[in-house]
């Protein structure tokens, strides 16, 4: 299952993971964990993951709402452990 299939199912809720996303951007040395039922997502994990969210970060004058998706899409995409 994906997060984004987590989401689908209303397991994770929009709060929790606009919280993670906010987390993330705020401090991505930081350790940010969605927790969905018993399963975990290290955030910073799956960003580094999906090719496209990490080039999207990397980019200087991205905006703050192209980094804000680009980090919510490779959440959204990201396999459950």
């Amino acid at each position: 299952m994906t997060a984004g299939e987590a989401y689908k199912a209303k397991l994770l809720t929009e709060d929790a993971l606009e919280a993670a996303t906010a987390a993330y951007l705020a401090d991505p040395s930081k350790p940010v964990v969605l927790e969905i039922g018993d399963k975990r997502l290290d955030v910073a994990a799956a960003v580094m993951a999906h090719q496209w969210s990490a080039d999207e970060l990397a980019v200087e004058d991205a905006t703050p709402a192209r980094r804000r998706n680009a980090v919510r899409t490779a959440v959204l995409l990201a396999p459950l452990a």
